[in-house]
């Protein structure tokens, strides 16, 4: 019996999906995405602000910038991302297409369709791209866990808390004034 061949994708498939259809495509897989919520939009606008405004205080190279928006991880035709908040640092990534290499730091706020991507297939691709920083938040399980790369650190907090950032100096996210409820 012959063994069945496993298609690989390519980012032009991607570009030529219909209208308002979102995905991603990673090693040559493609993973649809789901229209995000209210509360991850919320959550997603909370932490991106936080990021943008401590930029434009302090000054710097960096570029926070919020989904949709195209990384390629690995700068081939097999591996397209949209991660929910991307920091990048080194401006010579960025063109009219997206990022072109690993951003900085990548924020992933988990959707009930998403945990998979988000805890494992994403967590080793950022790893092994070159991102320094990951953050994984989860609302249904009240949790931020932050895998510094750099470090090899992971560490786990609760929306109770505020968590600092690695790639910064003094840039801490307080999670605690975003409501849960209704979520």
């Amino acid at each position: 019996m012959p063994l069945l061949k496993e298609q690989f994708h390519t980012i032009e498939e991607i570009y030529r999906l219909p209208e308002g259809e979102r995905a991603e495509l990673i090693d040559g897989q493609i993973y649809y995405m789901a229209l995000p919520k209210f509360w991850h939009q919320k959550i997603l606008n909370y932490i991106n602000t936080r990021i943008y405004n401590y930029i434009e205080e302090h000054g710097g190279p960096c570029e926070v910038i919020p989904a949709p928006f195209a990384v390629f991880l690995n700068n081939d035709d097999y591996t397209y991302v949209e991660p929910d908040i991307s920091v990048i640092c080194d401006r010579s990534k960025l063109d009219d297409r997206g990022c072109n290499g690993a951003p900085d730091w990548i924020v992933e706020i988990v959707s009930p369709g998403s945990k998979q991507m988000d805890y494992f297939t994403k967590l080793f691709k950022y790893r092994t791209a070159g991102v320094r920083e990951y953050w994984i938040v989860d609302p249904q399980k009240n949790s931020i866990t932050v895998y510094n790369f750099e470090s090899e650190t992971v560490s786990d907090y609760s929306f109770s808390e505020s968590v600092k950032a690695g790639i910064y100096e003094d840039l801490s996210i307080d999670f605690s004034v975003i409501s849960l409820e209704n979520m």
